[in-house]
């Protein structure tokens, strides 16, 4: 029977936006940060949209809105400014997001059997889903400031409605004039009855000299460095005021006001938003204000909050007394009086716990859906665990599993040997021994007729993991071969003929690996070290290349519990949690450059034992903007203070040759002293190097500080890492952050938290609370998302409850088919599916 057009639409549809929506997104993730990156949009778009109207009809609005995404890209590579190509990106995303609802809506109406509806007329229509409705059309808005909103990511009534103030300000009590006095702060709303706008003369600060008057007295307003204010007031205008008083040069005679915050009040009706009650302060853009984000959300919230669906399950509702979402938007940006002020700025108000947990408890419902998928999922194969090779690898080796390791083999044999495919992330501190571990899982792949992967993030690791593995590897009959971009032609065409052919077992590469012209003939198990450097894509196009290979992805980052579960909820977690026999913890200590000798008497030390040091720096060339010592300058001021041995150099922008060389003669001990940048973080082994200097520690964060650390103490010999930190520049924090400097007090914690511990779980669990989810160790490209309401360091308990309730829904309806579920398995599916669908493995 054939199938019927409103089917085969939607499935096209959703392929399109799968296949186009990937690279835009990509070039408009971190602010645009990729765009320099991304080729060929304009041939790629277009190539998408004639080969979807080619293969199907699509009712004419369709056809219109895919047409309309071709024309953005006329031209994008080689006719526009960056500045066009962000403003066609957003305008693009925008476009995506409108045909994702058309999908939506077809998939509803192919459910229900309805016949498909398309509206041309612009506008906020009965009964048009909210995450669908352009603010574009409420009331004051218009397209001019819709753009402007675009950059507080706010294109839709229901990205408004969500769109939670970042902080409170308590003006429930406006003060009269005539009833202030030194020392309060006070909320004021007045008129303006005059203006004199000056400079200062030491710092050139503009400075707005008003007088004030409520009709119960006058006051002298000040107001600092808001120059773009000079426009706007003006005779008569009424403001309101936030400031501290203050005396003039004759005392209580003179009082004035120090203006920390100033509204402009465009009509008295306003005063209520504004003013008399708990504020909500929006974060702001040039054009658009907070004062004008109240008014609209007020307009929003009064037009179309009761509209606002409620798809949390009324069970979920009842065990969590969470109240209903028109409620909680309504008391999110309007606190009723009497609110804790407290809560509010916490985020623990009762209204901000319903909002964080429906966004904690949709993505744990899509991760709980996507690991029942994947567990209902049939591989092809199933491994044998007796393998003879496992056998011939235990007496090849030179030393015995630890129990750690062991534990964590026989969880992943029994993955290997259980007819769903493998889907484990391992993590495992720096030298636990997780390569070994590794291998165990390759020579069990390998021994049952399949070709395993072992992707890694820089060519040095690759080098080093083919150059350690191969001899064993060849020992027991299989035949490795080495896939990186720094590969001649001929050598390169002969590993891949090998791949294909199957004569090869095993690929040791690094993002090579992932391109169109590496095929396996049978790719059973695909190993990600260091998986955080790689992107979701990436790690799908890996487990493309087989027929469901079993997936091991491993770290040595430790990754904090509330990120697991929001980042790897889907997966299986297996953990290393101590290290092989006879490695001692390593030593470490923090210097400032006054004490620069001590720590070169370490390394003299060291190095007259034979010893070999890393030194790591954070830069390759100086920078004008960041005083900071860089790798190329300090190679030659280290070769003079240490004269008798040699320096070597290695950072990022070297030949892949030229690293190799440098890497060789360290490891056979012919280079003493390593000068390097953050190159080596990852996976570099060599155990005669126990000393790891690192310039400029401040300038690293805990993870990664921890992860240079890790490169030495990887023998029986005592190992030190020698934190060298400037001391803290002198002046007011605007200072500071003039020069490039962070918190002081921040970078000192971090940098106290290294010295004490060497527990790196214990040291991600305070990174996470000193940098917060965001910022954690660069984790956006880990594919975190990115929540509106809640925040994981904040709500990890709220994450816990969410998750379980979540997996407990899934439990009871695997589908979501129950009719009580429809909204809700809809709402996952919009934010989620496009994201989730990209790969098993996040």
């Amino acid at each position: 029977m054939p199938r019927p057009l409103l089917s085969l639409q939607s499935e096209a549809l959703r392929a399109f936006l799968q296949r186009v929506a990937r690279p835009i997104d990509f070039a408009c993730r971190n602010a645009f940060a990729h765009l320099g990156t991304v080729r060929n949009l304009e041939t790629f778009v277009a190539a998408q949209v004639r080969a979807a109207l080619t293969e199907l009809k699509f009712p004419r609005a369709i056809e219109s809105d895919l047409l309309g995404l071709q024309h953005l890209f006329i031209g994008f590579h080689s006719a526009l400014t960056p500045k066009q190509q962000r403003e066609r990106l957003t305008q693009a995303r925008t476009l995506l997001s409108h045909l994702q609802g058309t999908y939506l809506q077809l998939e509803r109406n192919n459910e229900g059997g309805g016949e498909q509806t398309y509206r041309d007329v612009p506008g906020v229509h009965e009964g048009q889903p909210l995450w669908e409705s352009s603010i574009q059309f409420v009331k004051g808005v218009g397209p001019k400031r819709a753009l402007l909103l675009q950059r507080l990511g706010i294109e839709t009534i229901e990205d408004a409605l969500w769109n939670i103030p970042w902080r409170y300000e308590d003006r429930s009590k406006i003060t009269c004039i005539k009833d202030v006095t030194p020392g309060m702060t006070a909320t004021l709303s007045a008129e303006v009855v005059s203006v004199r706008a000056t400079r200062s003369r030491v710092r050139r600060m503009s400075i707005l000299d008003l007088t004030v008057d409520d009709g119960t007295g006058r006051l002298q307003a000040v107001l600092f460095n808001q120059p773009y204010l000079q426009d706007l007031v003006k005779l008569g205008t009424r403001l309101l005021l936030v400031g501290r008083i203050v005396t003039g040069q004759q005392g209580w005679l003179q009082l004035r006001i120090d203006v920390a915050h100033c509204e402009v009040i465009e009509q008295d009706t306003e005063v209520t938003l504004h003013a008399g009650r708990i504020v909500p302060i929006y974060h702001e853009t040039k054009g658009w204000s907070s004062r004008q984000m109240r008014v609209l959300v007020r307009t929003v919230l009064d037009e179309y909050a009761a509209r606002t669906s409620e798809i949390l399950p009324l069970r979920v509702r009842a065990e969590h007394r969470l109240m209903p979402i028109p409620q909680a938007l309504e008391e999110a940006h309007y606190p009723a009086g009497g609110t804790d002020l407290a809560a509010l700025e916490q985020g623990r108000s009762a209204a901000h716990r319903r909002l964080a947990f429906e966004e904690l408890f949709m993505l744990q419902l899509a991760l709980a859906n996507r690991r029942r998928r994947i567990r209902e999922e049939h591989k092809p194969i199933r491994f044998d665990p007796h393998t003879p090779l496992l056998q011939r690898l235990s007496q090849l080796l030179p030393f015995k599993l630890t129990g750690a390791q062991e534990r964590v083999l026989r969880e992943i044999q029994a993955d290997m040997v259980a007819a769903r495919p493998m889907n484990r992330l391992l993590q495992g501190d720096v030298g636990s021994g997780k390569t070994l571990v590794a291998l165990h899982a390759i020579i069990m792949a390998c021994g049952s007729g399949c070709q395993a992967a072992v992707m890694v993030p820089t060519e040095i690791l690759a080098e080093q993991h083919f150059a350690n593995l191969k001899p064993m590897l060849e020992e027991l009959g299989l035949q490795p071969t080495l896939v990186t971009g720094g590969h001649r032609y001929k050598g390169r065409a002969e590993s891949l003929r090998q791949l294909q052919a199957g004569t090869a077992q095993v690929a040791i590469g690094t993002h090579a690996l992932l391109q169109n012209d590496v095929q396996f003939s049978s790719l059973g198990l695909a190993v990600i070290d260091e998986q955080h450097k790689f992107g979701v894509l990436q790690r799908k196009t890996l487990m493309d290349k087989g027929y469901r290979p079993d997936i091991l992805v491993m770290t040595a980052t430790p990754i904090p519990r509330t990120l697991a579960m929001t980042v790897y909820g889907d997966l299986d977690v297996s953990i290393i949690d101590a290290l092989p026999p006879g490695r001692r913890p390593v030593r470490t200590w923090l210097f400032s450059d006054s004490q620069r000798g001590r720590a070169w008497h370490i390394v003299r030390e060291q190095l007259e034992q034979q010893r070999q040091v890393y030194f790591v720096y954070p830069l390759v060339e100086e920078s004008e903007k960041l005083d900071l010592k860089a790798a190329l300058q300090a190679a030659g001021t280290l070769q003079k203070d240490f004269s008798s041995y040699r320096v070597g150099l290695l950072h990022g922008r070297m030949s892949s040759p030229d690293k190799d060389r440098t890497m060789k003669a360290f490891k056979a001990g012919e280079i003493h002293i390593l000068v390097a940048t953050s190159v080596i973080e990852v996976g570099v082994d060599i155990p005669n190097a126990t000393v790891m200097v690192i310039e400029h520690a401040d300038r690293f964060g805990l993870a990664q500080l921890h992860q240079l650390r890790g490169r030495v103490g990887r023998s029986a010999h005592q190992a030190y890492c020698l934190l060298m930190a400037p001391a803290p520049r002198r002046g007011n924090a605007a200072e500071r952050l003039h020069h490039g400097e962070e918190d002081v007090s921040l970078a000192q914690r971090r940098l106290e938290v290294m010295v004490k511990s060497n527990d790196g779980f214990l040291m991600a669990e305070e990174d996470l609370r000193l940098r917060g989810p965001g910022q954690w160790f660069g984790i956006r490209q880990w594919g975190l998302p990115e929540f509106r309401v809640a925040n994981l360091l904040r709500d990890a308990e709220l994450l816990q409850q969410a998750r379980r309730a979540a997996f407990a829904l899934i439990e009871r309806d695997p589908h979501l088919k129950a009719p009580q579920h429809r909204l809700l398995r809809l709402a996952v599916e919009r934010r989620w599916r496009m994201r989730l669908d990209l790969g098993s493995v996040s």
